[in-house]
């Protein structure tokens, strides 16, 4: 009991990019023991009509791995790029994109086998949505650069390059569903941090269906009607928020030209705050 109640106070303890972690080494373990089960009722299967009888594929197979380097890899590259991730985009809006990019993927995968007609093996593994938040946070700081071991330091935009081309590649082998499924994840990542320096958070729809069916469940307390008075403290929470936007942007330009090391302490400290609000 007490390794589970060590699991249990990790898990409480973790941010959001630690518990996406978590989830998937316990549907690893799952699948483990389970492969048949897992493969035929989480994996998303290639067949469109097999899939209308499954729809929670469009979600579950994210969370499946069969093999231990697939799975070591996407989460060890989630670990390092989804943390850093929560230092420029908030933790939903770092869920906005996983999730929005899991079902972009899929979108991809299915479109592909439904167009060619071909048949493949059922699509497992977090991979599109890796590439999703490998790719939005290289497009917003594709200057930044990131310390490898026998390497040096390397920039971002060039890391995700070669994660992107790594999946390009693999489209010339027979069954390239996972590779398509990749790529979408990717182009969806590059589409987010655009709309996101527009101020467009285009996976928000997600934040929203989980507020709705989370609100569903609330137990709805009844009391007296309480009379609401306007007041100006909202406009100037805008005005303060509109504020720290501008000279967030401001911080990411500076990135974008002269690269992270440019920045002073104040700079960094601010970027820091920002990102874990």
């Amino acid at each position: 009991m007490t390794i589970i109640n060590d699991i249990k106070h990790a898990y409480h303890n973790a941010n959001v990019v630690e518990k996406i972690i978590y989830l998937n080494v316990f549907f690893f373990l799952l699948t483990v023991l389970f492969t048949a089960f897992s493969l035929e009722w989480l994996a998303l299967p290639a067949n469109f009509d097999s899939f209308l009888s499954k729809p929670w594929t469009l979600v579950t197979y994210a969370f499946i791995h069969e093999r231990l380097f697939h799975v070591l890899s996407n989460l060890l590259v989630l670990y390092y790029i989804g943390n850093l991730f929560l230092d420029f985009y908030s933790k939903k809006q770092f869920l906005n994109c996983y999730f929005s990019a899991i079902i972009a993927g899929a979108a991809a995968f299915l479109l592909n086998y439904y167009i060619t007609s071909k048949t493949g093996a059922p699509l497992g593994g977090a991979s599109a949505a890796v590439s999703a938040i490998f790719v939005a946070l290289a497009t917003r700081i594709p200057r930044y650069a990131i310390r490898l071991r026998f390497i040096g330091s390397v920039e971002l935009w060039v890391m995700a390059a070669i994660w992107v081309v790594l999946s390009i590649l693999q489209l010339a082998t027979a069954d390239n569903g996972g590779a398509i499924a990749h790529l979408g994840g990717a182009l969806f990542g590059f589409i987010y941090a655009k709309q996101m320096e527009k101020g467009n958070d285009i996976g928000k729809w997600i934040e929203n269906v989980v507020n709705f069916f989370a609100n569903a469940f609330k137990t709805k307390k009844s009391g007296p009607l309480k009379t609401v008075y306007k007041s100006g403290k909202r406009s100037a929470s805008e005005e303060v928020s509109k504020t720290k936007q501008r000279k967030t942007n401001d911080i990411l330009d500076k990135i974008s030209k002269s690269g992270y090391e440019s920045l002073s302490q104040e700079e960094k400290d601010f970027l820091f705050r920002s990102g874990k609000e």
